[in-house]
């Protein structure tokens, strides 16, 4: 995994601290698990995967304020920067 999922994780497991929404929270430790599962190779992200997540970040960022608005667009870009990275067939 890349420093800019790992940041990505740590971002959202931030995030998941500061919400008070248990909806946002669910949504944002869902995404957080799977950029776990990155970290540990069980699965190689490619641009769907990572657009999948994307979609998923960016509805959150709409639902929610303060820290948790913050962390996640930091999250987005982090991820938004990695997918730039990578090669599409």
């Amino acid at each position: 995994m890349t420093k800019r999922l790992q940041q990505a994780r740590n971002d959202l497991e931030e995030a998941t601290k500061s919400t008070d929404s248990d909806d946002i929270r669910d949504e944002i430790r869902e995404t957080a698990d799977a950029f776990a599962d990155y970290a540990l190779g069980e699965t190689t992200p490619d641009h769907a995967l990572l657009d999948e997540r994307l979609n998923t970040l960016r509805q959150v960022r709409k639902q929610a304020t303060g820290n948790t608005e913050a962390t996640v667009e930091s999250a987005i870009e982090a991820v938004e920067e990695h997918r730039e990275s990578i090669y599409q067939d």
